[in-house]
C-alpha cells in the first residue's frame, strides 16, 4: 500500500482525525479520555507539539495541531501508539485499535483555523451527544471560554487573537461565534479540502505544491508515489473529458461530477475550477458540497466515480 501523502514544514497546521477499527469505540470511560489527553501532554513535552483544539468522541477524535519542529509522524506515532498499548492492556486485547492510518489535512492557519476550531467543538452537538456545546467536557471549548484552565499543552491564544487583544472580551466573542454555529447550519470547512489533504486558498496550494516538488527531489519516488501523482495531476480539461466518456448522463450531471472530481481528486482550488466553468468560487463550493452528499447516497454514482478515478490513474501511468 502506498504511503499517505504527508507534507511537513516547521510551523505547519493540521486537522488530524483517527477512527476506531471497524468504527468501534476507542474510549470506553472518562479514564480512557484522560489517559489520551496525557499523551497529548507528553507529545508537547517531548516533541514540541502545540494543540489548538481537540474533541474526543466515542469512536474517533479530532485534533487541531501545530508542529513547530516539522515532526508530524513522530508525534502521531507517539500518541496513537501509546494509547493503543494502554487500551489493549486495559481491555486484554491485541491488534489494531485505529482504522488504518490517521488522516491529516494541511491547513492554511490564517484563513481556516477559526472555522476549524468551531467545527471541532461543535462535533458533540451535531452528533446529538449534547444539546449545548458547553455541556460536553471532552473538548477544548471550555478552555477557550475560560470556564476551565487551559492545559499547558493547549494553545488558545492564536484563535482568540482573531477576536481582539483583551482576553476576556475575546473569550466572550468566541463563545458567541461558536453559538452562532450551533444555531445555524453552517458550512463544514472540510468540504473545501482539495485532493483530500489541503485546506487553504490558491496561494497556499501553490506553496504546498512547491514543498512537494522539493520533497520529490529528495525522496525515492517509488516509495512515495502519492507525491508524484499530486504534482502531475490531470488537467481540468482531461478530467472533464474522462467524466464525459464514463458517464452516460446529461451535460448538467457531467459538469457537476467534473467540478467535484477536479477538487476532490485533482486538487484544484475553487477559483481554478470556477474560471474553467465560468462560475464564482462560492457557487462551485455549494455545488460540490451538494454533489458530495449525492454521491454518499447513490451507489451507482460511487461506481462511476471509481471508474473515473481508475481511468485518470491509467492515463497518468501512460504519460
Amino acid at each position: 500500500m502506498a504511503r499517505p501523502l504527508r507534507v511537513s514544514y516547521p510551523g505547519a497546521f493540521y486537522h488530524i482525525t483517527a477512527r476506531g477499527n471497524e468504527r468501534k469505540q476507542i474510549f470506553s470511560s472518562d479514564r480512557d479520555r484522560q489517559q489520551f489527553l496525557s499523551y497529548l501532554e507528553s507529545a508537547h513535552m517531548r516533541y514540541g507539539a502545540l494543540f489548538h483544539g481537540y474533541c474526543l468522541m466515542e469512536n474517533h477524535y479530532h485534533l487541531l495541531m501545530e508542529t513547530p519542529r516539522e515532526n508530524l509522524s513522530r508525534i502521531m506515532h507517539h500518541i496513537n501508539g501509546a494509547y493503543t498499548m494502554y487500551y489493549n492492556v486495559k481491555m486484554e486485547r491485541s491488534g489494531h485499535l485505529f482504522q488504518g492510518r490517521y488522516r491529516s489535512i494541511l491547513v492554511e492557519k490564517d484563513a481556516y483555523c477559526l472555522e476549524l476550531s468551531r467545527y471541532i467543538h461543535l462535533n458533540p452537538v451535531r452528533a446529538g451527544m449534547v444539546k449545548k456545546v458547553e455541556d460536553y467536557p471532552w473538548s477544548s471549548y471550555l478552555s477557550y471560554t475560560g470556564e476551565r484552565d487551559a492545559q499547558q499543552w493547549m494553545e488558545t491564544g492564536f484563535v482568540l487573537a482573531s477576536f481582539g487583544k483583551d482576553t476576556g472580551a475575546a473569550r466572550k466573542r468566541y463563545r458567541e461565534f461558536v453559538k452562532e454555529g450551533e444555531r445555524k447550519n453552517i458550512e463544514n470547512p472540510l468540504e473545501q479540502v482539495c485532493a483530500s489533504m489541503i485546506l487553504g486558498r490558491e496561494s497556499f496550494h501553490a506553496f504546498v505544491r512547491k514543498r512537494i516538488e522539493e520533497t520529490l527531489r529528495e525522496a525515492d519516488q517509488r516509495d512515495v508515489p502519492a507525491l508524484k501523482a499530486f504534482t502531475t495531476r490531470p488537467s481540468l480539461d482531461r478530467i472533464a473529458q474522462v467524466v464525459a466518456d464514463v458517464c452516460e448522463a446529461d451535460s448538467v450531471q457531467i459538469k457537476k461530477m467534473s467540478m467535484w472530481i477536479s477538487q476532490d481528486i485533482g486538487g484544484y482550488s475553487l477559483s481554478e475550477i470556477g474560471r474553467r466553468y465560468g462560475m464564482q468560487s462560492n457557487t462551485v463550493s455549494q455545488s460540490n458540497r451538494r454533489y458530495r452528499l449525492e454521491i454518499r447516497r447513490d451507489g451507482e454514482l460511487q461506481k462511476l466515480v471509481r471508474e473515473v478515478r481508475r481511468k485518470l490513474e491509467m492515463s497518468h501511468v501512460k504519460t
